[in-house]
């Protein structure tokens, strides 16, 4: 569970929580269901104008991939791949398919496959370039997704805005409805920019991050791979796939690999 995401939320609606409650208005004056429908339900509407209905099914997935934290385990991966790469220089890459079974990544287990079967290096390349090109088009969809709904929102709250002075406008013979309308056309812009600038885009921002993880540890599985299939040195192949890592990861790493 990311807990970081679900504190941040939490602190945001706090802080606002917090300013209403100090400025010494009444709690209810903020709260408008047909403000919040406008918002919610108005962008929900235009996603669904402009999104396919199986993208907008999976928004409930999104959600969790954004409140779980992977682990995956790069340091391990890079050991293991290094450790395959001595075994495949010194017995040779038909040795590999004695490890394929304590191999958990699947990613991982169809690439050894391919280098134990020989199949040629090109090959191999465009297969695993093309499940994470997949895989990167999957993730852009949700990004994509939570982008026109951080864009959305705050459209919408100008449109209930603008609702609400219309009301305003035509009951001005009325004194006591204009400051109710104004603060009913005020209250959706308000709606409109907080589901935008603390779910909504962060919610997007966050996705992208978990793309880029899971983008490097694919990029570190190929680069990987192909080396085994060409027979690289297993110490060009560690300090090819340290150089994915952070400086302050590389030493952690490299111990580890150096007790085996």
């Amino acid at each position: 569970m990311d807990l970081a995401t679900l504190a941040g939320m939490g602190l945001g609606v706090g802080m606002i929580l917090f300013s209403i409650l100090g400025t010494g208005v009444s709690m209810t004056n903020y709260v408008d269901v047909g403000s919040l429908a406008m918002v919610l339900g108005g962008s929900l509407a235009a996603l669904t104008v402009g999104s396919p209905l199986s993208r907008l099914m999976k928004i409930g997935s999104y959600f969790k991939i954004v409140l779980n934290v992977n682990n995956f385990e790069v340091e391990k991966i890079i050991t293991t791949l290094v450790r395959f790469s001595e075994k495949a220089r010194r017995d040779g890459l038909l040795a590999l398919e004695d490890d394929l079974e304590e191999v958990e990544d699947e990613f991982m287990k169809k690439g050894i496959q391919f280098v134990v079967d020989g199949t040629d290096p090109e090959i191999i390349s465009t297969m695993l370039y093309a499940d994470l090109n997949q895989q990167q088009e999957r993730h852009a969809d949700g990004i994509k997704l939570f982008d026109d709904w951080g864009s959305l929102s705050p459209a919408f709250g100008m449109i209930g805005t603008l609702v609400g002075l219309i009301g305003m406008l035509a009951n001005l013979d009325d004194p006591d409805s204009i400051g109710s309308g104004m603060a009913l056309a005020l209250i959706t812009t308000m709606y409109g920019s907080i589901f935008a600038n603390l779910f909504f885009i962060p919610i997007r921002n966050k996705l992208q991050d978990r793309d880029k993880e899971e983008t490097l540890v694919k990029e570190i599985l190929i680069e990987g791979i192909l080396s085994i299939q060409s027979g690289d040195n297993p110490r060009i192949l560690e300090s090819k796939l340290v150089a994915f890592l952070p400086p302050e990861k590389r030493e952690a790493v490299l111990a580890e690999i150096n007790a085996e």
